[in-house]
């Protein structure tokens, strides 16, 4: 029971509103955007077109030069399909699980994908579906932890754009001649890129300034030694 209560205290959440909602029946899955919990990323998936919602919860591996192929996310989360009118009917589930190289993401079944859109149910409501994940690592082997920005700067403009694009794509070729449900990928796609340029400039400033700092201290020991 003692526990269970530390892991309470330190869960982390991250709410992913999914706006114009019914504009995706006929998109095969959603991304969302890449995020940081417990101090590693991930990201949601859904699938909001089939018989039945699933959720995948995606462990995203960080873009290294020296991956161990041995590294595992050992974590306790709770997935949850918010219901906006009765809060008494939003689902939550609980899980325990270790993602590692051969296990990057699970798949997890909600609900028959009729109630999900029945607007009586109160699952979409103005047209918004709301996810939320809680999460605690329990336990990390051969993984560093990263910040928001840095996951963000390094990692989506080479997976999660990637992904938003590519589903952009493949639903474009199928549904040409209706492009309103495109509109909240390219935006997200833009946002993104929006927010990893400014993080990769910040770093590149700040690499700069330390370049400059240590130039200085060179140039100061120079000028102290031949005085």
């Amino acid at each position: 029971m003692e526990d269970e209560e530390s892991y309470i205290k330190i869960f982390e959440t991250f709410t992913w509103k999914i706006t114009e909602f019914t504009l995706l029946k006929n998109v095969a899955k959603v991304y969302s955007e890449a995020f940081v919990l417990g101090g590693y990323p991930w990201m949601i998936i859904l699938y909001p077109s089939r018989n039945f919602l699933n959720i995948f919860f995606k462990a995203v591996q960080m873009k290294a030069d020296h991956i161990s192929e041995d590294w595992y996310r050992d974590v306790k989360f709770k997935l949850t399909l918010v219901n906006q009118l009765d809060p008494n009917k939003t689902i939550t589930r609980e899980y325990k699980n270790k993602f590692s190289a051969s296990y990057r993401s699970r798949r997890y079944s909600f609900m028959p994908i009729d109630e999900l859109y029945d607007p009586e149910k109160g699952f979409v409501l103005n047209d918004e579906c709301i996810v939320e994940v809680e999460l605690f690592v329990r336990e990390s082997k051969l993984e560093n932890q990263v910040n928001q920005a840095a996951s963000l700067a390094r990692h989506t403009n080479v997976e999660v754009l990637t992904n938003d694009l590519e589903v952009s794509w493949e639903e474009f070729k199928k549904y040409r001649t209706d492009l309103t449900w495109l509109e909240p990928h390219v935006q997200s796609a833009l946002e993104i890129k929006n927010y990893v340029d400014k993080a990769l400039r910040l770093e590149k400033w700040k690499e700069n300034e330390a370049a400059v700092e240590f130039e200085t201290e060179k140039l100061k020991t120079k000028l102290i030694g031949k005085s």
